[in-house]
């Protein structure tokens, strides 16, 4: 039987939309010839007795189970990020009891990755009087993952954007951190698209004109100490500023893609370098967790070689990630979380600081159509269901 339903069109209209019905490939035994993370988003307790603008209460069964779950399809757990809404309502406590519970959840699945963000988001920034006071941020938070065996992310620092007076400030601070660091590390470069306090990071100041001098200091920091660089990990939606960082990254680290707009094409690769990390991106993308099927399905053909695959299947999620990635980008993690719940990987939509009111009806209806024009509904008739039940909180039924 056909299905259909009410949505909000681009006209501000009410018009009955079909779905194609067409549930997502999925490959039963995922393997990569790229090393690929999915930020993961978290699971609120919707009935918890807490002021839900103010504090946090995580559902910990369905959060940990929604990493089990990427883990089946192959992909690695980028943990407690901004998908994670980090800096945005999860704050470090429950940042590293989470951290502590993936870890733990991770040993029982062979071979699964998982790297964890580590930054300084328990030091407020006006707070942060010196570069000092970042350092000993960062230390604490290193400290306590490290101690738990994990992989570090190191995050970008709104204490240091604030405090910071020029590139040396973050070339003293990224020395410091990467000198003592166990082991290899991701760096995380974040636009200010995706936080605004993050403008004009590396210490150039903001605007696109100064990205390039910024890139020369981030690329300073990696060539003097690239033995402890894994890779870094770039957010900045603009894949020819990523490609010119690629082509000039040091032996052996990695460009780790996080352009949620234009991830299949950099992944895909260009042929262009001296090197494999200098002619392809690896991934750590926040889109992975609303797409995980297809992302595990299309890299596993590109493993197999077949590109043509790997771009049937990839492609059609593009338009669906630059819509729920669109200004304010920031807000993306309402459209993520609504995808989980559509697929049926949670039983409600709730977030952390009450973030599901950020899109409106209008944004959700567009990305409806957008996810099963991609195929990605799982369970196509428990979407349309769910998908109805929100209309009518809104009157359309």
């Amino acid at each position: 039987m056909a299905l259909a339903l009410k949505l909000i069109d681009g006209t501000g209209g009410v018009a009955l939309y079909a779905l194609s019905g067409k549930a997502p490939q999925i490959t039963s035994s995922p393997k990569f010839n790229r090393v690929v993370y999915s930020a993961a988003h978290v699971v609120v307790d919707p009935v918890a007795a807490i002021d839900p603008w103010l504090d946090s209460a995580l559902d910990w069964d369905s959060t940990i189970a929604y990493r089990q779950y990427l883990w089946s399809l192959g992909l690695g757990v980028a943990e407690a990020m901004d998908t994670a809404q980090r800096g945005m309502g999860l704050d470090w406590p429950t940042s590293l009891e989470l951290i502590r519970r993936s870890l733990d959840a991770a040993k029982d699945v062979p071979g699964a990755l998982v790297a964890s963000g580590c930054g300084t988001d328990h030091l407020a920034p006006e707070n942060a009087k010196s570069v000092d006071d970042v350092i000993r941020a960062y230390e604490e938070q290193m400290e306590a993952i490290e101690k738990l065996g994990g992989k570090l992310i190191i995050m970008a620092s709104r204490a240091l954007a604030r405090v910071a007076k020029s590139p040396a400030d973050y070339e003293r601070v990224y020395d410091r951190i990467l000198s003592q660091a166990k082991d290899s590390v991701v760096l995380h470069w974040l636009g200010d698209m995706f936080d605004p306090a993050l403008a004009g990071y590396w210490g150039h100041g903001g605007g696109s004109a100064n990205i390039d001098a910024a890139m020369d200091t981030a690329l300073g920091i990696i060539n003097a100490h690239a033995s402890k660089v894994d890779g870094i990990k770039i957010s900045l939606l603009d894949k020819d500023k990523e490609i010119a960082m690629r082509r000039r990254l040091p032996e052996p680290v990695r460009m780790y893609t996080g352009d949620d707009f234009n991830y299949a094409e950099l992944i895909a690769g260009d042929g262009v370098g001296t090197s494999k990390n200098q002619q392809q991106s690896d991934a750590l993308l926040g889109i992975f967790d609303a797409i995980a099927p297809a992302a595990s399905t299309a890299l596993s053909a590109l493993a197999a070689g077949d590109t043509t695959k790997f771009h049937a299947v990839l492609e059609p999620t593009v338009a669906l990630s630059r819509h729920i990635f669109k200004a304010p980008t920031r807000f993306y993690k309402t459209g993520v979380v609504f995808m989980a719940w559509l697929n049926g990987h949670q039983s409600h939509f709730s977030m952390v600081g009450g973030q599901q009111s950020t899109r409106s009806l209008l944004h959700l209806c567009e990305l409806f159509r957008l996810a099963d024009q991609a195929n990605l509904f799982q369970q196509p008739e428990l979407a349309t269901r769910r998908m109805q039940s929100l209309m009518a909180t809104y009157g359309i039924d």
